[in-house]
């Protein structure tokens, strides 16, 4: 039972309503591309009536009270951000004991959109130590006014553009999203 305010005031005792699952999508993301993609994946979850929290991966301190979680990095140099292999390895013992996938956000063309791109080493061993459920790689964004050398490089040298398949991303996520209530149904 809980307790909860009527509209005169006094407290009445309620039944609490059946339990709907939370999903916690972190991710880290140097110029916002990845955190945009983040949100994306939430707003899926969310839309199959799920409850979707996106939140930077550095910002989480604790993953208690989800019921699973989606953790996602851009790629820079080849290599996942230091945030999200620091939250793996901060939650490994929660993460271990429910379910979690893993995405990345880096090719800067249309590989990731016509075949499977192999994660990096870093998401691999995260998908080890937290025993996930799926490691996918998603196309990136690099445009203008980016951050960092080599991107500026990049930029110059006629590698802009966004190769985010939103469609594609959707699609993992609502299969995720399927999971997940079906997890917590049976």
């Amino acid at each position: 039972m809980r307790e909860q305010q009527d509209e005169s005031g006094r407290t009445v005792e309620q039944e609490p309503g059946p339990h709907v699952p939370t999903v916690l999508v972190a991710y880290a993301s140097k110029n916002r591309g990845t955190a945009q993609m983040a949100h994306w994946i939430g707003d899926t979850i969310a839309a199959e009536g799920l409850g979707a929290e996106v939140r930077a991966a550095a910002a989480v301190t604790d993953v208690h009270g989800y019921d699973a979680v989606v953790l996602g990095s851009g790629l820079h140099e080849g290599r996942w951000l230091r945030d999200t292999v620091r939250f793996a390895r901060r939650n490994r013992r929660e993460l271990l004991r429910m379910p979690v996938w893993l995405f990345s956000s880096g090719p800067l063309d249309d590989s990731a959109s016509t075949h499977e791109v192999p994660p990096v080493p870093e998401a691999t061993r995260v998908a080890d130590r937290v025993d996930a459920r799926a490691n996918t790689t998603f196309g990136g964004r690099l445009r203008e006014g980016t951050r960092g050398f080599l991107a500026r490089m990049l930029v110059r040298s006629g590698r802009a553009g966004d190769f985010r398949d939103r469609e594609q991303v959707r699609t993992w996520a609502l299969a995720i999203a399927h999971e997940v209530a079906a997890r917590s149904a049976g």
